[in-house]
């Protein structure tokens, strides 16, 4: 994901180059003088037309390289492309949703964070937002399968029928007065029994992945506070690397969760 993502920023960065309005001058000035400025010598050497393609191309080169390699633009262009990636339109729960509107905003303010540092400093700051890249993508994750659970019309269909289903097997069971009939109820009946847990199952796994959305939001928060309380002293590369730990801990946290939901959907299907 991250290699898709800096290649679609070097193609930003390289039409961004290419359409400044430096270069928009440089290639005018080019075509003015390759048409109508011919007739010079430089240094007794005959001037050629094509000469003024080359040494425009060089200009251009030169533009487009100092363009690609400023850290910066490459840091600004990789904000946009990141942000680019969630469209929190998509989220339909809007406490899930303004979570990661939050979160989105952490991010901002550290890269203007780390914006205002240099050396060392800034290069783990960076890597800092990069690790927080990771962290808003599973919080998108576990805000689609909050999503997904939620608005399940087959859960929610079955939550309400599947305790009426249950009550009336038993009903049957107590009534019921051919064995072999009887043993088809009972199994039946551990059928729903089994059904009622994983729909259980599910509806906790909902509460615990808001819950842990609203931890990680205030876990980003923290590091966002963290963040902006480091100097520019040495002793403080070593308190951004533990805040990258920490940050690494978080996500195999977020990953858990997931994981969890997808084995709880997963024994769902397996029931139906």
């Amino acid at each position: 994901m991250r290699d898709e993502v800096r290649q679609r920023v070097f193609s930003t960065l390289l039409m961004n180059a290419l359409l400044r309005w430096e270069s928009v001058v440089t290639l005018m000035v080019t075509m003015i003088l390759f048409l109508f400025v011919n007739d010079i010598s430089v240094l007794g050497v005959e001037w050629q037309p094509w000469f003024w393609l080359v040494l425009g191309g060089l200009v251009e080169g030169a533009l487009v390289a100092s363009t690609i390699s400023d850290p910066n633009e490459a840091q600004e262009a990789m904000a946009r492309e990141f942000e680019s990636q969630y469209d929190l339109s998509h989220i339909r729960q809007e406490s899930s949703r303004e979570q990661l509107r939050k979160a989105l905003e952490y991010r901002r303010d550290m890269l203007k964070l780390a914006k205002r540092h240099q050396g060392a400093m800034k290069t783990n700051l960076r890597q800092t937002v990069d690790d927080i890249n990771d962290w808003i993508a599973h919080m998108y994750d576990l805000a689609t399968h909050i999503d997904a659970f939620s608005n399940n019309e087959i859960v929610r269909r079955d939550q309400k029928d599947v305790p009426i289903k249950i009550q009336r097997t038993i009903d049957r069971i107590q009534h019921e007065s051919d064995p072999l009939v009887k043993q088809e109820l009972e199994r039946q009946l551990k059928q729903l029994e089994q059904q009622r847990v994983n729909l259980e199952a599910t509806r906790n796994s909902v509460k615990r992945a808001e819950i842990q959305l609203e931890s990680t939001l205030a876990s980003l928060g923290t590091v966002y506070a963290q963040m902006s309380l480091l100097g520019t002293k040495e002793v403080d590369s070593a308190r951004a690397q533990r805040l990258r730990l920490e940050i690494q801990d978080e996500v195999a946290s977020l990953q858990d969760t997931l994981d969890a939901m997808d084995e709880v959907q997963m024994q769902h299907l397996r029931l139906q």
